[in-house]
């Protein structure tokens, strides 16, 4: 928290699968010009550009989601004060359990991939990752979409122009192994790499933010995500906008929706976040 304000100063966006945080690039900026620190971390190895994972995308073959939420556990817990966390799709669930391990103020979950438990999956959905899931050897590498299987998970509602734009600046292979484990811990017992405590008191305040037209990430996910939180004690809140595809963050009218964002963000921020879990 800013000493001088007691609200957060700091926002850490929270990239997904199938893109790096180049994907925040306009967030970013929108949010550094309104005086916030701002941090874009990576995922373990995805330090380099995009051009450079995609000409070697070994790299991920085996990266887990544990590894991912240690690694982001270390940033976040590095920083001076709680920040605002918001994160996008994989970034979503990987923003639930940081929330639910006692990092950050607050957290925005944009086209959220579920936590442990959600058992709603639409046909959509599973169309938009059968690339990964139709081999069962996808578990040890990483899995890229053709344009064409971009274009229905991430960017249903843009031009083809545009799509393919976004294509070539965002898009790179996802582990298969993190796709994978996400469906099978559902079915096996004991907690897994994404299992939050549904019933957490002190979990700093959520909300979900769904695109209407999102395919991979339909609206119905983010609503049964947010219906899994029991607690009383704490704020879960979804808002949905209609029109909006999977790759929010960089379809037009993004502005809107970063304000929104931001603002709910303060409005909610807890005035002084628990101990991170372990931290």
């Amino acid at each position: 928290m800013s000493a001088d304000t007691g609200k957060p100063d700091t926002i850490v966006l929270i990239h997904g699968l199938w893109v790096t945080p180049r994907s925040w690039e306009h967030w970013v900026e929108r949010y550094e010009s309104q005086g916030y620190t701002v941090v874009a971390p990576a995922y373990p190895g995805f330090e380099i550009e995009v051009e450079a994972i995609n000409a070697d995308p070994s790299i991920m073959d085996d990266l887990t989601l544990r590894q991912v939420v240690d690694h982001l556990s270390a940033v976040i817990g590095a920083l001076p004060t709680p920040p605002i966390l918001i994160g996008h799709s994989a970034g979503g669930a990987l923003t639930q359990i940081l929330l639910d391990r006692g990092y950050g103020a607050a957290g925005v979950a944009l086209n959220s991939a579920p936590t442990e438990g959600v058992l709603v999956a639409p046909l959509s959905q599973l169309r938009s990752t059968l690339p990964v899931l139709k081999n069962p050897a996808n578990r040890h590498k990483a899995v890229g979409f053709t344009h064409e299987q971009f274009r229905y998970a991430f960017t249903n509602t843009f031009t083809e122009e545009e799509s393919l734009r976004m294509y070539e600046r965002y898009a790179i292979p996802a582990p298969g192994g993190i796709v994978w484990n996400g469906v099978l811990a559902n079915f096996e017992p004991g907690h897994h790499d994404a299992w939050v405590d549904y019933k957490n008191d002190d979990r700093a305040p959520l909300l979900f933010i769904s695109g209407g037209e999102d395919h991979i990430m339909p609206p119905a996910v983010q609503r049964s995500n947010a219906k899994h939180y029991k607690s009383t004690a704490t704020v879960t809140e979804v808002k949905e906008y209609p029109g909006y595809a999977h790759l929010l963050p960089a379809q037009e009218g993004w502005e809107e929706i970063a304000d929104f964002a931001l603002t709910w963000a303060v409005a909610h921020a807890k005035g002084e976040a628990t101990a991170p879990v372990g931290g």
